[in-house]
């Protein structure tokens, strides 16, 4: 069936991108056809028409404005969709029949910069090979890239959920991984994206590699070759240029996300210690990340969460961020003044990401500009500082002032935000701009003048000149004038109440007019492009100087908390150990300031275990997290909530705190726990920190004992042995505590009275004597009836433990005598069934019974009894 030109032209390029939503260029509006109309229509809220097809007939449309396509873009890729974006590659007016096009760019969920986003956008790549399946990760907007390697699926989800992509890709050849990645992305509302492999696609990865960095050999940037890393590194590239269509040159060199020198924190933890997300809620606000970001730049609250998510391992680095924020705590007027150039500063590593991309306008080069002459200030704000980060940061900054004076030199304050029209490049820059703008001046000019002279000659007062697109500058005349419009005037379109007009030297004027305004406008943005190009070429300089005015944003930020809580150093040290005194939870704390109870904790001193008792509503997990969040902020460099702190650093935080299940992959609450548990026994070394809290509750009383006290053995084995914090109600676990070696049984005090109980929040050294379950239930607000009847079956249980207690007591002393009695060579005058009974007594266990197998139990030593007492007097 026959198609129209245009409309067969859209179908070829279609053919090429099925999997995206095609937005094809039509003079001022991108337009979209056929099924992408309709889903376009659907998502953007925007109305549905129609355009004839030839013989197809009208097929859907729809469409938004080029110069507001932006935002659109960025609705449809928050929707999960990705855009190829089709442009007219020719000029219109110098095309012969069709205007060629092209997609310049295919925008996905992993690749899209929005602008003004703090958060990054991570595009991850997976690539399996042999045992090993490698993960490298970029953000196209700030040009970082991360790289590593993972053994099995559950390392490869939690490098997924550390980094939250927003795409990722995968080939056929991973058909292993892809029931992992789908579920994580279809959980986490992240886009999968499969991409074609062969052999000879490999060998175009590595020299994507090569390509974008300009480098021989790959071992010059870590990466080895037919390693999983750099197979997942060169599916990244390649995938950006297949849709990008360009090198991107602000792209960083790779980087391990795997090294060394980082505590360990997996998604369980940070999850449960609420460092970048609250639990109840999924937002910052109320999360460490939420408490410690007093940035003022969205790259310095980046790096914020950089150090959250990463804290440090080597004592050096540690102490170095320590005094850097001690001195900006103590120079409070320094930090003031750093923080009014910081709140100048504006996001350069996304700015410079968009130059890389060619995509920057005006506005965006005088932000860079702006953004750099604020160097200076940092510079001179920090010229008398002795700390040596601080130096290092400061001098790190190279000077770019000429370029700064430059851009602001050369561009208006205020340009325009598209670089084709106009109004960018101040007056005075370029002679020729200069001239061409002064002909099209004059030009506006005479036509106001030739107005004026028409209206005096003609005697129409109505006459006015315009101009639009098909014809050009025109004379109207209103209907009530027409009457007096002179002979050489030149009817061109009539209207409802006027008719236009054109003469020869109107069409004279407008040639040079409009040729003065496209030549001005074609001069402006081949200066402005000479501009962006010399801003490109200096990427490097300018991502250097943006991530040391990050760290110094966030070690002020720092500072600033440490100064409004009245925070402390921390002492922080190899040797393995922790002693917290008065520490407090610092979310808790800024939440409640004047309510919080501190509590102390000392840990790989005198014992490496602590069993910790009490009730619900008690405090015992806040004294948990605030013992690992404190050893965190200490090895992030930060000061502590605490009287003082001495930290032995540690190499991992593992958590199990609260109830959590996952019923999509079939798993309960109690086989979560479980999972997350087994991670910890087989993980743990000596210097990790271990979190436990309620370990077995999820199954019944002496299978959940059971497990519990086996996994206190297990943490205590020699070459394991983490500093723990174990917090149960299985009050039976505080007796074997007392058997194992450095383990400590400890407490959170509650005051009871005849309304009831008082947490007091103070961890004692002591174990608990209650569970006061009912006590929490009716502060809860559980109704009166059922808090009055729990207390009744309570008394009664109470009651009947007792009796049993005593009947056992009493069993016991049958059983001892039984076992001392040597029977006489006759045999006795006993039942043999009841003698034999006797000696299997002993290795019965009341305490596993049901009430009615004691009963049944006990009935049998009664008689028993009775038969030995009735032998014993006829003897």
């Amino acid at each position: 069936m026959a198609l129209t030109p245009m409309m067969q032209q859209y179908l070829d390029i279609k053919q090429s991108h099925p999997d995206a939503l095609l937005m094809f260029r039509l003079g001022d509006f991108y337009e979209l056809f056929f099924e992408d109309a309709v889903t376009a229509s659907k998502v953007l809220e925007i109305t549905l028409t129609g355009r004839d097809a030839g013989e197809q007939g009208r097929v859907p449309m729809c469409g938004v404005p080029h110069h507001a396509a932006e935002q659109y873009i960025g609705r449809l890729i928050d929707n999960g969709y990705c855009v190829a974006i089709c442009e007219q590659v020719e000029d219109p007016k110098a095309a012969k029949g069709l205007v060629k096009r092209e997609v310049i760019q295919v925008v996905t969920p992993g690749t899209y910069v929005k602008d003004g986003d703090a958060e990054s956008r991570f595009l991850c790549a997976v690539s399996q090979t042999g045992l090993l399946t490698g993960i490298a990760f970029v953000d196209v907007g700030t040009g970082e890239v991360w790289y590593g390697s993972v053994s099995d699926e559950q390392a490869l989800l939690e490098a997924l959920t550390t980094f939250a992509p927003r795409e990722v890709l995968t080939s056929e050849a991973e058909d292993g991984l892809a029931p992992g990645i789908e579920a994580w992305t279809k959980e986490s509302g992240s886009r999968m994206s499969r991409v074609p492999h062969s052999s000879s696609k490999s060998k175009q990865e590595l020299l994507c590699i090569t390509r974008q960095y300009g480098v021989l050999h790959i071992e010059s940037l870590g990466l080895e070759e037919n390693s999983a890393e750099t197979s997942a590194v060169g599916r990244l590239l390649s995938y950006l240029e297949d849709t990008q269509r360009q090198v991107l040159s602000h792209l960083k060199s790779p980087q391990s996300f795997q090294r060394s020198g980082h505590v360990f924190l997996d998604v369980v933890a940070k999850r449960n210690l609420e460092l970048l997300e609250t639990q109840r809620t999924r937002q910052k606000k109320g999360s460490l990340f939420g408490l410690l970001d007093r940035t003022k730049t969205a790259m310095g609250s980046r790096r914020m969460r950089r150090f959250i998510e990463q804290p440090l391992i080597s004592v050096g680095e540690i102490n170095e961020r320590l005094d850097a924020v001690g001195w900006l705590g103590d120079e409070l007027f320094v930090r003031a003044e750093l923080e009014e150039w910081f709140a100048r500063v504006y996001d350069l590593e996304r700015l410079i990401g968009k130059v890389g991309f060619g995509s920057a306008n005006a506005r965006d080069l005088v932000a860079i500009a702006q953004s750099l002459s604020c160097v200076k200030g940092v510079k001179q704000c920090l010229a008398g500082t002795p700390v040596p980060l601080l130096q290092r940061l400061s001098n790190g900054m190279p000077d770019l002032s000429e370029l700064a004076d430059k851009l602001l030199a050369t561009l208006v304050d205020q340009p325009s935000i598209s670089v084709h029209d106009g109004g960018m490049i101040r007056e005075g820059i370029d002679a020729e701009l200069d001239v061409l703008r002064g002909m099209h001046v004059d030009g506006k000019q005479w036509l106001a003048e030739f107005e004026q002279q028409e209206k005096d000659r003609t005697g129409i007062r109505t006459l006015k000149v315009g101009y639009n697109k098909v014809f050009g500058y025109y004379v109207e005349v209103s209907k009530t004038g027409t009457h007096l419009v002179p002979q050489e005037y030149e009817r061109k379109q009539t209207l409802a109440s006027a008719e236009r007009y054109t003469l020869p030297v109107l069409k004279e004027r407008e040639d040079q007019i409009l040729h003065a305004e496209e030549r001005a406008l074609a001069r402006e943005y081949e200066l402005f492009t000479v501009l962006r190009d010399e801003v490109a070429g200096m990427i490097a300089q300018i991502q250097q100087t943006a991530e040391r005015l990050a760290e110094l944003d966030a070690l002020a930020a720092l500072a600033a908390v440490a100064v409004e809580y009245g925070y402390t150093r921390p002492t922080v040290a190899s040797e393995r150990g922790i002693v917290i005194q008065n520490g407090r939870h610092p979310m808790v704390e800024a939440a409640a300031p004047m309510s919080f109870v501190p509590n102390s904790v000392e840990l790989g001193t005198s014992c490496d275990f602590i069993l910790l008792t009490g009730p619900n509503m008690a405090g015992k997990s806040t004294y948990m997290r605030q013992v690992a969040l404190i050893v965190l902020m200490a090895q992030i460099g930060s000061f502590v909530p605490a009287e003082s702190a001495h930290i032995g650093v540690v190499d991992r935080v593992f958590t199990r705190i609260g109830a959590s299940d996952d019923l999509g992959a079939g798993q309960s609450t109690f086989m979560v726990e479980m999972v997350e548990l087994a991670q910890i026994l087989r993980q743990a070394t000596p210097k990790s920190l271990v979190l436990l809290d309620e370990i077995g509750r999820g199954t019944s009383t002496y299978d959940g004992m059971s497990l519990a006290e086996a996994v206190m053995e297990a943490l205590l084995m020699p070459g394991r042995n983490p500093l723990t914090l174990f917090a149960t109600h299985y009050h039976e676990l505080t007796e074997q505590a007392q058997a194992l070696p450095r383990v400590e049984n400890f407490s959170v005090a509650v005051k009871e009275t005849d309304d009831g109980v008082t947490f007091l929040h103070a961890v004692v050294h002591r174990p608990a004597d209650k569970s006061y379950g009912i006590q929490v239930a009716k502060l809860a607000g559980v109704p009166s009836p059922v808090i009055k009847r729990a207390t009744e079956i309570l008394a009664k249980r109470e009651r009947e433990a007792v009796r049993l207690q005593a009947e056992l007591e009493e069993d016991v002393s049958v059983r001892e005598a039984a076992a001392a009695f040597e029977p006489p060579s006759q045999k006795p005058h006993v039942d043999p069934e009841v003698f034999d009974w006797l000696q299997t007594v002993s290795k019965l266990r009341v305490e596993q019974m049901t009430p009615i197998e004691a009963i049944s139990e006990l009935d049998k030593v009664v008689r028993a009894v009775r038969e030995v007492t009735s032998w014993a007097k006829s003897k």
